[in-house]
């Protein structure tokens, strides 16, 4: 029987990590209504979920794809994958109004800038902080800080070490989930709810991933401006990163 099931859902895998991610959303938002009152948001406990059903895969087939690893859930690497998340990305930010967009102005170009050299100078510093003084582990992980697209994008180009690599990565996915759960209970403290606002916010931030599950768990009409913002920072990010950022740090610490 199990067997016949794996075979059927392993065939239709896409469609499989549609009815799996639907069905973790439909209990994470009924979670949130009965235990939370919707204090917390359905999103925010869908994230969790995710990360919690991930470690499980991953411990049980002994490999690094979370539930994509199970034959029963492989369909979850590809909608998971780059390629549908740079789509819903690119479907996300036209969901933008101009209008509003050009409100945005200095500030939201602003943002960018401040929100890549924070995140740089901060990854940056804790790497030094752990024994990483040389520029090019510093630059990487400091790059990685930005997003984890950036930082192995960085050190590919720079010539980092796998290992470092892999750090910048981890560096970037703690970033991301810490936006993606943080962002519903600080969202009223810092006044995100409105699209300028968002979009500043994605320029601060940066990480789209988290950005958008943040702005998803706090009111989803703002994910679009918070997308589009938080795109242009990965943009910038990997042109900034192997180029002003890692000729500073080399300058700095040699």
């Amino acid at each position: 029987m199990y067997e016949t099931l794996e075979t059927l859902l392993g065939k239709n895998g896409l469609l499989t990590a549609f009815a799996v991610v639907g069905a973790t959303m439909w209990l994470s938002y009924w979670l949130s209504d009965r235990l939370t009152r919707g204090r917390i948001h359905g999103s925010a406990i869908a994230i969790l979920a995710g990360l919690v059903l991930a470690y499980v895969g991953g411990v049980a087939a002994g490999g690094k794809n979370g539930l994509a690893d199970l034959k029963l859930f492989s369909g979850l690497g590809l909608m998971g994958g780059a390629m549908l998340r740079d789509f819903a990305i690119v479907a996300t930010a036209f969901g933008v109004s101009f209008d509003e967009l050009k409100k945005c102005g200095l500030s939201g170009v602003l943002s960018l800038l401040v929100g890549v050299v924070v995140s740089f100078v901060l990854g940056a510093a804790v790497a030094y902080g752990f024994g990483y003084t040389d520029a090019v582990s510093m630059t990487t992980i400091g790059a990685g800080a930005v997003t984890y697209i950036v930082g192995p994008v960085t050190g590919a180009a720079i010539g980092a070490s796998s290992e470092v690599i892999a750090l910048s990565i981890a560096a970037g996915l703690v970033k991301s989930v810490l936006v993606m759960i943080g962002t519903p209970f600080v969202a009223k403290w810092i006044g995100l709810d409105n699209p300028r606002t968002a979009m500043i916010f994605g320029g601060m931030m940066g990480t789209t991933s988290g950005v958008c599950g943040g702005l998803a768990a706090t009111d989803p009409k703002l994910v679009p401006y918070g997308a589009m913002t938080s795109t242009f920072y990965t943009g910038l990010g990997c042109l900034m990163g192997p180029s002003v950022l890692f000729l500073a740090t080399r300058a700095m610490f040699g």
